[in-house]
């Protein structure tokens, strides 16, 4: 899923490698998908795409932005997207294929669900989701700094909720979500279910500090290795909290590490480190 660690990745990635690249040939919505979103009807994609030139991509939470000349592409999180070199196969069924005037093909496909919106301009797209993540710091800017984020969890609201809700919900950190948040709370010592009321000043702090410092590496690695960038390639930051990591020995203690579903996911945690 697009995260912030994927979406800057992918942004650097499309900027490095196609920017300024010309779009020839456009097929929306091949395959039917009944959880692909799109902005209006898809079939008007055509008319916005085909002989618009890319001219830079930019990531806001775990959204892709990509400025067309006469449009803009919008990628959302659920949303994989790729790049095919001249003579690479793209994959048969996809819900958005681009053909650029090298020969070379740029895919969006959609297992779950996902967003592919294009529209001329920012003022048409009317989005709650895009407008937040815009307007809201991202955490590795100065701007999210330390009484930014204090603020965050002063409200009484949120000292009711656990820390994974606190993270992962309503947008107060857009593109922080259940993926990343894993090894976040990992490195700050704090267990999902914890609710936000029983922290101490030292772990509101710690949880501060990792937020920073895991997504800053997680972006330095091209993503987690749970997830896959521009080309294909899994990133290079070794998850330690995750799909890769369950039942095995956490590698700061040695506890295995467990599983659970809650809140609307799943939750991968070292009781040791992470108690309760």
């Amino acid at each position: 899923m697009l995260e912030i660690p994927e979406a800057l990745t992918i942004a650097s990635q499309i900027n490095n490698t196609i920017k300024g690249r010309k779009i020839v040939n456009s097929i929306v919505n091949y395959s039917p998908h009944k959880f692909a979103w799109y902005h209006g009807d898809p079939q008007g994609y055509n008319e916005l795409l085909n002989g618009s030139t890319i001219l830079n991509a930019t990531a806001y939470g775990g959204l892709v932005r990509i400025q067309l000349d006469s449009a803009v592409l919008l990628i959302g999180d659920g949303t994989n997207l790729r790049y095919h070199r001249q003579g690479q196969k793209a994959p048969i069924k996809h819900q958005l294929l681009l053909e650029l005037d090298d020969n070379s093909k740029v895919s969006a496909t959609i297992q779950m669900y996902g967003g592919i919106w294009c529209f001329r301009d920012d003022a048409e797209f009317d989005n709650i989701y895009y407008k937040v993540a815009r307007e809201k710091p991202s955490p590795l800017s100065d701007e999210f700094n330390e009484a930014y984020f204090n603020k965050l969890v002063s409200p009484e609201d949120v000292k009711k909720l656990s820390v994974k809700a606190f993270l992962a919900t309503e947008q107060r950190i857009p593109g922080l979500g259940n993926g990343v948040l894993q090894d976040i709370l990992w490195n700050a010592y704090i267990n999902p279910r914890s609710k936000v009321s029983t922290l101490k000043d030292k772990q509101v702090y710690e949880l501060y500090r990792a937020i920073k410092s895991v997504l800053l590496e997680m972006v330095e690695f091209n993503g987690r290795d749970t997830e896959k960038d521009f080309f294909g390639n899994n990133g290079g930051y070794k998850t330690m909290m995750s799909k890769n990591s369950v039942n095995s020995p956490c590698i700061r203690c040695g506890t295995i590490v467990k599983k659970e579903n809650y809140y609307g996911g799943s939750i991968y945690y070292c009781e040791k480190c992470q108690p309760k």
